[in-house]
Protein backbone atom coordinates (compact mmCIF):
# COMPACT_ATOMS: atom_id res chain seq x y z
CA UNK A 1 0.00 0.00 0.00
CA UNK A 2 1.25 3.85 -0.99
CA UNK A 3 1.23 5.78 2.30
CA UNK A 4 3.18 8.66 0.71
CA UNK A 5 -0.01 10.22 -0.12
CA UNK A 6 -2.44 11.70 2.63
CA UNK A 7 -5.28 9.43 3.49
CA UNK A 8 -8.83 9.91 2.41
CA UNK A 9 -12.28 8.04 3.67
CA UNK A 10 -15.62 8.22 2.87
CA UNK A 11 -18.80 7.44 5.44
CA UNK A 12 -22.19 6.57 4.98
CA UNK A 13 -22.21 8.09 1.79
CA UNK A 14 -19.82 5.09 -0.21
CA UNK A 15 -22.91 3.32 -0.83
CA UNK A 16 -23.63 5.89 -3.66
CA UNK A 17 -20.08 5.96 -5.06
CA UNK A 18 -19.92 4.24 -8.67
CA UNK A 19 -17.93 1.38 -8.59
CA UNK A 20 -15.87 3.54 -12.15
CA UNK A 21 -14.36 5.83 -9.95
CA UNK A 22 -12.52 3.49 -7.46
CA UNK A 23 -9.15 2.65 -8.58
CA UNK A 24 -7.24 -0.63 -7.12
CA UNK A 25 -3.85 -2.33 -7.01
CA UNK A 26 -3.50 -4.75 -9.87
CA UNK A 27 -4.71 -8.57 -9.39
CA UNK A 28 -2.40 -11.17 -7.58
CA UNK A 29 -4.96 -14.04 -6.68
CA UNK A 30 -3.30 -17.18 -7.90
CA UNK A 31 -4.52 -17.80 -12.07
CA UNK A 32 -6.60 -20.86 -10.94
CA UNK A 33 -8.37 -18.68 -8.04
CA UNK A 34 -9.40 -16.05 -10.38
CA UNK A 35 -10.05 -17.81 -13.34
CA UNK A 36 -12.58 -19.85 -10.84
CA UNK A 37 -13.68 -16.83 -9.61
CA UNK A 38 -14.13 -14.92 -13.10
CA UNK A 39 -16.32 -18.05 -14.00
CA UNK A 40 -18.64 -17.71 -11.14
CA UNK A 41 -18.80 -14.36 -11.94
CA UNK A 42 -17.16 -12.49 -8.93
CA UNK A 43 -15.06 -9.69 -8.95
CA UNK A 44 -11.29 -10.61 -8.45
CA UNK A 45 -9.82 -7.04 -8.33
CA UNK A 46 -7.31 -6.56 -5.32
CA UNK A 47 -8.77 -4.20 -2.73
CA UNK A 48 -6.68 -3.29 0.63
CA UNK A 49 -7.07 -1.03 3.53
CA UNK A 50 -5.47 0.00 6.55
CA UNK A 51 -6.78 0.23 9.74
CA UNK A 52 -5.26 1.32 13.09
CA UNK A 53 -7.38 1.13 16.27
CA UNK A 54 -6.07 2.78 19.83
CA UNK A 55 -7.59 1.48 23.50
CA UNK A 56 -8.65 4.21 26.51
CA UNK A 57 -8.33 7.92 25.75
CA UNK A 58 -8.60 9.29 29.32
CA UNK A 59 -8.13 12.53 30.76
CA UNK A 60 -7.54 12.83 34.29
CA UNK A 61 -6.79 16.07 35.85
CA UNK A 62 -2.95 15.64 36.14
CA UNK A 63 -3.54 15.25 31.78
CA UNK A 64 -5.75 18.30 31.67
CA UNK A 65 -3.13 20.38 33.76
CA UNK A 66 -0.27 19.21 31.84
CA UNK A 67 -1.87 20.23 28.14
CA UNK A 68 -2.89 23.80 29.95
CA UNK A 69 -1.36 26.74 28.05
CA UNK A 70 -2.60 29.54 30.01
CA UNK A 71 -5.37 32.13 28.74
CA UNK A 72 -8.29 29.18 28.47
CA UNK A 73 -5.79 27.42 25.67
CA UNK A 74 -4.46 23.34 25.58
CA UNK A 75 -1.83 21.93 23.26
CA UNK A 76 -1.81 17.83 23.27
CA UNK A 77 0.82 17.64 20.47
CA UNK A 78 3.44 16.65 22.64
CA UNK A 79 0.97 13.81 24.25
CA UNK A 80 0.64 11.85 20.50
CA UNK A 81 4.04 13.38 18.65
CA UNK A 82 5.09 9.83 18.52
CA UNK A 83 2.56 8.04 17.49
CA UNK A 84 1.05 10.25 15.01
CA UNK A 85 3.11 8.70 12.14
CA UNK A 86 1.33 5.26 13.10
CA UNK A 87 -2.15 7.14 12.92
CA UNK A 88 -1.28 9.13 9.75
CA UNK A 89 -0.35 5.95 7.48
CA UNK A 90 -3.72 4.05 8.18
CA UNK A 91 -6.65 4.52 5.94
CA UNK A 92 -8.74 4.44 8.81
CA UNK A 93 -8.09 4.99 12.56
CA UNK A 94 -10.82 4.54 15.48
CA UNK A 95 -9.66 4.69 19.00
CA UNK A 96 -11.98 4.76 22.59
CA UNK A 97 -12.82 8.05 23.71
CA UNK A 98 -12.97 7.16 27.18
CA UNK A 99 -14.06 10.93 28.77
CA UNK A 100 -16.87 13.48 28.06
CA UNK A 101 -15.82 17.10 26.75
CA UNK A 102 -17.10 19.98 28.31
CA UNK A 103 -17.77 23.87 26.71
CA UNK A 104 -17.19 25.52 29.85
CA UNK A 105 -13.98 24.91 32.42
CA UNK A 106 -15.39 22.99 34.80
CA UNK A 107 -12.95 20.11 34.09
CA UNK A 108 -13.13 16.86 36.18
CA UNK A 109 -11.22 13.76 36.46
CA UNK A 110 -11.88 9.95 37.79
CA UNK A 111 -14.72 9.47 38.41
CA UNK A 112 -17.02 11.88 36.32
CA UNK A 113 -14.99 13.01 33.45
CA UNK A 114 -15.16 16.21 31.66
CA UNK A 115 -12.45 17.54 29.58
CA UNK A 116 -11.76 20.71 27.07
CA UNK A 117 -12.61 20.43 23.28
CA UNK A 118 -9.38 20.57 22.80
CA UNK A 119 -8.71 17.31 23.65
CA UNK A 120 -11.25 16.26 20.40
CA UNK A 121 -9.08 18.74 18.21
CA UNK A 122 -5.52 16.65 18.77
CA UNK A 123 -7.26 13.75 17.98
CA UNK A 124 -8.41 15.37 14.28
CA UNK A 125 -4.74 16.71 13.88
CA UNK A 126 -3.51 13.35 14.36
CA UNK A 127 -5.39 12.28 11.88
CA UNK A 128 -8.21 10.13 13.64
CA UNK A 129 -11.20 9.31 11.61
CA UNK A 130 -13.58 8.04 14.44
CA UNK A 131 -14.35 7.50 18.12
CA UNK A 132 -16.46 4.76 20.01
CA UNK A 133 -18.29 6.68 22.54
CA UNK A 134 -20.22 3.50 24.48
CA UNK A 135 -18.28 3.35 27.26
CA UNK A 136 -18.97 3.39 31.09
CA UNK A 137 -18.15 6.71 31.48
CA UNK A 138 -20.29 8.26 28.57
CA UNK A 139 -22.67 9.85 30.88
CA UNK A 140 -20.38 11.06 33.19
CA UNK A 141 -22.10 14.75 32.61
CA UNK A 142 -25.25 14.05 31.86
CA UNK A 143 -27.04 14.88 28.15
CA UNK A 144 -24.75 18.38 28.50
CA UNK A 145 -21.49 16.09 28.18
CA UNK A 146 -23.41 13.64 25.14
CA UNK A 147 -24.55 16.49 23.07
CA UNK A 148 -21.16 18.62 23.30
CA UNK A 149 -18.90 15.57 23.12
CA UNK A 150 -20.78 14.33 19.68
CA UNK A 151 -21.46 17.95 18.11
CA UNK A 152 -17.73 18.95 18.98
CA UNK A 153 -16.56 15.54 16.91
CA UNK A 154 -19.09 16.55 13.94
CA UNK A 155 -17.49 19.51 13.68
CA UNK A 156 -14.41 18.30 13.38
CA UNK A 157 -15.92 15.63 10.90
CA UNK A 158 -14.40 12.58 13.04
CA UNK A 159 -17.42 10.43 12.86
CA UNK A 160 -18.53 8.33 15.97
CA UNK A 161 -20.97 5.67 17.12
CA UNK A 162 -21.83 3.91 20.11
CA UNK A 163 -23.99 7.10 22.01
CA UNK A 164 -26.35 8.61 20.21
CA UNK A 165 -28.37 12.40 21.15
CA UNK A 166 -31.79 10.17 19.53
CA UNK A 167 -33.16 7.86 17.37
CA UNK A 168 -32.21 9.61 14.24
CA UNK A 169 -28.56 9.70 14.90
CA UNK A 170 -28.94 5.86 15.80
CA UNK A 171 -30.52 5.12 12.33
CA UNK A 172 -27.33 6.88 10.89
CA UNK A 173 -24.81 6.00 12.80
CA UNK A 174 -25.27 2.14 13.82
CA UNK A 175 -23.80 0.49 12.25
CA UNK A 176 -21.38 3.28 11.75
CA UNK A 177 -20.76 2.87 7.70
CA UNK A 178 -17.54 3.52 5.86
CA UNK A 179 -15.00 3.58 3.28
CA UNK A 180 -11.27 2.81 3.58
CA UNK A 181 -9.14 2.06 1.03
CA UNK A 182 -10.81 0.35 -1.47
CA UNK A 183 -12.89 -1.66 1.30
CA UNK A 184 -16.52 -0.95 3.02
CA UNK A 185 -16.68 -1.39 6.67
CA UNK A 186 -19.70 -1.48 9.18
CA UNK A 187 -18.47 -1.06 12.74
CA UNK A 188 -20.82 -1.81 15.57
CA UNK A 189 -19.75 -0.58 19.11
CA UNK A 190 -21.49 -1.87 22.72
CA UNK A 191 -20.89 -1.48 26.49
CA UNK A 192 -21.34 -3.26 29.32
CA UNK A 193 -22.92 -0.38 31.37
CA UNK A 194 -22.49 3.32 32.12
CA UNK A 195 -21.39 3.30 36.21
CA UNK A 196 -24.91 3.31 36.62
CA UNK A 197 -25.94 6.89 35.55
CA UNK A 198 -28.76 6.64 33.77
CA UNK A 199 -29.05 7.47 29.76
CA UNK A 200 -30.52 10.96 29.25
CA UNK A 201 -33.86 10.71 28.41
CA UNK A 202 -34.55 10.31 24.73
CA UNK A 203 -30.59 9.62 24.08
CA UNK A 204 -29.24 5.98 23.51
CA UNK A 205 -26.49 4.37 24.43
CA UNK A 206 -25.78 0.83 23.16
CA UNK A 207 -25.37 -1.68 25.76
CA UNK A 208 -24.11 -5.70 25.38
CA UNK A 209 -27.52 -7.78 25.05
CA UNK A 210 -26.63 -10.91 22.97
CA UNK A 211 -30.35 -10.62 21.28
CA UNK A 212 -29.48 -7.11 19.78
CA UNK A 213 -25.89 -7.98 18.66
CA UNK A 214 -27.38 -11.31 17.11
CA UNK A 215 -30.26 -9.15 15.72
CA UNK A 216 -27.48 -6.15 14.38
CA UNK A 217 -24.87 -8.71 12.91
CA UNK A 218 -27.87 -10.58 11.08
CA UNK A 219 -28.55 -7.26 9.32
CA UNK A 220 -25.84 -6.38 7.34
CA UNK A 221 -25.91 -6.87 3.52
CA UNK A 222 -22.82 -8.84 3.09
CA UNK A 223 -22.90 -7.88 -0.86
CA UNK A 224 -22.28 -4.34 0.06
CA UNK A 225 -19.99 -4.59 3.24
CA UNK A 226 -16.63 -6.28 2.88
CA UNK A 227 -15.59 -6.44 6.61
CA UNK A 228 -17.28 -6.11 9.89
CA UNK A 229 -16.17 -4.73 12.80
CA UNK A 230 -17.06 -5.08 16.79
CA UNK A 231 -15.61 -2.83 19.42
CA UNK A 232 -16.90 -4.11 23.08
CA UNK A 233 -16.40 -2.14 26.31
CA UNK A 234 -16.11 -5.12 28.24
CA UNK A 235 -14.67 -7.33 30.59
CA UNK A 236 -12.59 -6.79 34.39
CA UNK A 237 -11.15 -3.81 35.29
CA UNK A 238 -7.05 -4.19 35.87
CA UNK A 239 -7.08 -8.09 35.25
CA UNK A 240 -4.88 -9.00 31.95
CA UNK A 241 -6.86 -12.41 30.94
CA UNK A 242 -10.24 -11.95 28.97
CA UNK A 243 -13.23 -13.83 31.05
CA UNK A 244 -15.33 -16.56 29.86
CA UNK A 245 -18.01 -13.64 29.28
CA UNK A 246 -15.50 -11.87 26.54
CA UNK A 247 -14.54 -14.79 24.72
CA UNK A 248 -18.35 -15.51 24.35
CA UNK A 249 -19.41 -12.59 23.21
CA UNK A 250 -16.26 -12.74 20.58
CA UNK A 251 -16.64 -16.24 19.89
CA UNK A 252 -20.57 -15.28 18.63
CA UNK A 253 -19.45 -11.94 16.96
CA UNK A 254 -17.19 -14.48 14.58
CA UNK A 255 -20.20 -17.06 13.83
CA UNK A 256 -22.08 -13.79 13.28
CA UNK A 257 -19.63 -12.81 10.55
CA UNK A 258 -17.89 -10.45 11.70
CA UNK A 259 -14.07 -10.25 11.36
CA UNK A 260 -12.85 -8.16 13.27
CA UNK A 261 -13.48 -7.70 17.25
CA UNK A 262 -12.18 -4.90 19.67
CA UNK A 263 -12.09 -4.62 23.17
CA UNK A 264 -11.83 -1.77 25.59
CA UNK A 265 -12.35 -1.27 29.59
CA UNK A 266 -9.98 -2.77 31.44
CA UNK A 267 -7.00 -0.58 31.12
CA UNK A 268 -4.28 -3.06 30.89
CA UNK A 269 -3.75 -5.38 27.78
CA UNK A 270 -5.13 -8.55 27.33
CA UNK A 271 -3.98 -11.22 24.72
CA UNK A 272 -4.73 -11.05 20.79
CA UNK A 273 -6.11 -13.47 18.47
CA UNK A 274 -5.81 -14.77 15.18
CA UNK A 275 -6.91 -17.53 13.49
CA UNK A 276 -6.31 -19.23 10.52
CA UNK A 277 -8.50 -21.01 7.91
CA UNK A 278 -7.50 -24.32 6.34
CA UNK A 279 -5.71 -22.42 3.89
CA UNK A 280 -2.94 -21.07 6.75
CA UNK A 281 -4.96 -17.37 5.73
CA UNK A 282 -6.03 -14.91 8.56
CA UNK A 283 -9.44 -14.18 8.52
CA UNK A 284 -9.95 -12.66 11.73
CA UNK A 285 -8.76 -11.03 14.46
CA UNK A 286 -10.00 -10.46 17.83
CA UNK A 287 -8.26 -8.08 20.74
CA UNK A 288 -9.36 -8.74 23.86
CA UNK A 289 -8.36 -5.21 25.65
CA UNK A 290 -5.59 -2.76 24.12
CA UNK A 291 -4.79 -1.12 27.44
CA UNK A 292 -4.28 2.62 27.87
CA UNK A 293 -3.89 5.00 25.15
CA UNK A 294 -3.18 7.34 27.39
CA UNK A 295 -4.12 7.86 31.07
CA UNK A 296 -2.41 9.17 34.30
CA UNK A 297 -3.00 5.40 35.35
CA UNK A 298 1.05 4.95 36.49
CA UNK A 299 0.50 1.01 38.20
CA UNK A 300 2.30 -1.43 36.35
CA UNK A 301 0.82 -2.94 33.26
CA UNK A 302 -1.62 0.14 33.40
CA UNK A 303 0.77 2.50 32.57
CA UNK A 304 0.48 2.18 28.43
CA UNK A 305 -1.48 0.14 26.01
CA UNK A 306 -1.53 -1.12 22.31
CA UNK A 307 -1.80 0.16 18.85
CA UNK A 308 -3.09 -2.57 16.63
CA UNK A 309 -2.89 -2.55 12.90
CA UNK A 310 -4.29 -4.63 9.99
CA UNK A 311 -3.70 -4.79 6.73
CA UNK A 312 -6.66 -6.18 5.29
CA UNK A 313 -6.66 -7.51 1.31
CA UNK A 314 -10.05 -8.44 -0.48
CA UNK A 315 -9.79 -10.74 -3.65
CA UNK A 316 -12.87 -12.62 -4.83
CA UNK A 317 -14.70 -12.99 -1.83
CA UNK A 318 -12.34 -13.56 0.70
CA UNK A 319 -10.31 -11.25 3.28
CA UNK A 320 -6.59 -11.72 4.21
CA UNK A 321 -5.83 -9.88 7.21
CA UNK A 322 -1.99 -9.24 8.37
CA UNK A 323 -1.97 -8.12 11.88
CA UNK A 324 0.65 -5.93 13.56
CA UNK A 325 0.90 -4.16 17.17
CA UNK A 326 2.96 -1.40 18.96
CA UNK A 327 3.36 -1.17 22.70
CA UNK A 328 3.03 2.55 23.83
CA UNK A 329 4.33 3.54 26.98
CA UNK A 330 3.24 6.93 28.73
CA UNK A 331 6.05 8.89 29.86
CA UNK A 332 4.03 10.62 32.71
CA UNK A 333 4.02 13.45 34.03
CA UNK A 334 6.41 14.84 31.00
CA UNK A 335 3.26 15.90 28.57
CA UNK A 336 2.31 12.56 29.12
CA UNK A 337 4.19 11.50 25.66
CA UNK A 338 3.21 8.16 24.11
CA UNK A 339 6.14 5.89 23.50
CA UNK A 340 6.72 3.29 20.89
CA UNK A 341 9.75 0.92 21.69
CA UNK A 342 12.28 2.51 18.88
CA UNK A 343 11.45 6.42 20.32
CA UNK A 344 11.94 5.23 24.11
CA UNK A 345 15.45 3.55 23.10
CA UNK A 346 16.20 7.22 21.27
CA UNK A 347 15.18 9.71 23.96
CA UNK A 348 17.06 10.90 27.05
CA UNK A 349 14.44 9.40 30.09
CA UNK A 350 15.24 9.68 33.61
CA UNK A 351 16.28 6.21 34.82
CA UNK A 352 13.33 5.40 36.56
CA UNK A 353 11.05 6.20 33.49
CA UNK A 354 13.09 4.66 31.07
CA UNK A 355 13.62 1.08 33.79
CA UNK A 356 9.46 1.57 33.52
CA UNK A 357 9.23 1.72 29.81
CA UNK A 358 11.39 -1.38 29.24
CA UNK A 359 8.89 -3.35 32.15
CA UNK A 360 6.02 -2.48 30.11
CA UNK A 361 7.37 -3.64 26.89
CA UNK A 362 8.69 -6.80 28.34
CA UNK A 363 5.42 -7.09 29.78
CA UNK A 364 3.63 -7.02 26.48
CA UNK A 365 5.55 -8.90 24.49
CA UNK A 366 5.74 -11.84 26.90
CA UNK A 367 1.81 -11.21 27.31
CA UNK A 368 1.69 -11.68 23.15
CA UNK A 369 4.41 -13.88 22.88
CA UNK A 370 2.28 -17.27 22.60
CA UNK A 371 0.15 -15.65 19.22
CA UNK A 372 2.62 -16.27 16.58
CA UNK A 373 0.47 -14.71 14.06
CA UNK A 374 0.88 -10.87 15.62
CA UNK A 375 4.42 -9.41 15.06
CA UNK A 376 5.30 -6.54 16.59
CA UNK A 377 5.32 -3.21 14.10
CA UNK A 378 8.56 -1.25 14.18
CA UNK A 379 8.36 2.14 13.40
Amino acid sequence: MNRSTPKTSCHTLFLLLPAALLCYAACTMHPREANAASERGEDTTRKEARLVFAGDLMQHMPQVRAAQRGNGHFDYSECFRYVKPLFEQADYAILNFETTLTPTTDYHGFPTFRSPGAVADALRDIGIDAVVLANNHICDNGRTGIEYTTQRFDSLRIVHTGAFVDSSRIRAEHPLLFRAGGLRFALFNYTYDTNGLPVPKGMIVNLIDTNAIRRDLSSVNRKDIDCVIVFFHWGVEYVRRPNDEQRRLAALCHQLGAEIVIGSHPHVIQPIEAKRDNEGVVRNVTAYSLGNLVSNQKERYRNGGLIVTLDIVKQGRKLRITPHYTPGFVDRPRGYRILPPAVADTLPLPTEQRNLSRQFYDDTRALLEGNKIFKERIQ
